[in-house]
């Protein structure tokens, strides 16, 4: 995680792009969702296997054979606006997705994956999609508003997370909690056990956003980090910029902000001096 002070500066100007490819709509389409899904497949054409996560409320969440979230739906309008008429959702474990897209188990993979040089050695990517930050998530009638005030709080993140210990260098006096899952953390945080739980903001605001916690919850502290999501490809895909220039397409269509407002609410303030982000490009 690259840790900041401050926003990035304001996003470049937007490339202009004629890329003559399928549109999206607001119907449903293939891969399932509780929701009407934001943007429409073709009724011909290919399938494509797309991993996603499985188990991240509001970005992506398998639910019996529905699947959710916003990944899932750029997902969905990257793989229209590239003509494919079916998405295969495959679930895409961290630890596992550069050796799946080097496999050919999926062509792509859209799993709050974030485009850095270290993965750049072994996959593709096109995006950003969407530029993400730690942030802080506490009750909604807390006093705590930024990582100063986390002074002998409990703040949690799962095992294996570097977030809380990206906060101790700015607060070092906070009281680390870990647990094995977000979902245990927002439990946590819910029942006043703990004080705050720490990640990319994206995630906070997906539970955020969940309806047993419609209300209870806010983010606070803004984004101190930066995390380029991009959309996952083998190494040297040939078909790149046209995932890039698709995640532009859909951005400029209006149902980038769609996809985002469903899934991680209207009321979520995102970083918007990064985001939508301006100009995916494609580094394969």
């Amino acid at each position: 995680m690259k840790f900041r002070a401050t926003y990035a500066g304001a996003a470049a100007a937007a490339l202009s792009l004629g890329l003559g490819l399928t549109a999206c709509g607001g119907s449903s389409g293939s891969g399932g969702s509780s929701k009407e899904a934001v943007c429409k497949l073709p009724d011909k054409g290919p399938t494509v296997k797309v991993g996603v996560k499985f188990d991240q409320p509001g970005l992506g969440l398998k639910d019996g054979d529905k699947y959710t979230g916003f990944d899932v739906d750029i997902a969905r309008c990257v793989a229209g606006e590239l003509g494919y008429s079916k998405v295969d959702f495959v679930q895409s474990p961290s630890p596992q997705r550069e050796k799946m897209l080097q496999a050919g188990t999926v062509k792509m993979i859209v799993a709050t994956y974030s485009i850095t040089d270290k993965r750049l050695k072994e996959v593709g990517f096109a995006g950003p999609y969407f530029v993400a930050g730690q942030s802080l998530l506490v009750s909604k009638d807390s006093k705590i508003d930024s990582v100063k005030g986390l002074a002998g709080k409990k703040v949690c993140s799962v095992t294996g997370s570097t977030s809380v210990d990206n906060l101790k260098k700015e607060q070092p006096n906070l009281v680390p909690q870990k647990y094995d899952t977000y979902s245990a953390c927002a439990e946590a945080l819910a029942s006043g056990s703990i004080d705050a739980m720490t990640t990319d903001d994206t995630i906070l605001a997906g539970y955020a956003n969940q309806s047993q916690y419609k209300d209870k919850f806010k983010l606070v502290g803004g984004t101190f980090s930066e995390e380029n999501y991009g959309i996952g490809l083998k190494k040297g895909a040939a078909d790149c910029q046209k995932v890039a220039d698709a995640i532009k397409k859909t951005v400029d269509n209006g149902n980038w902000q769609k996809a985002l407002d469903n899934n991680l609410g209207s009321d979520y303030k995102y970083n918007s001096e990064s985001n939508p982000p301006k100009t995916p490009t494609c580094q394969a």
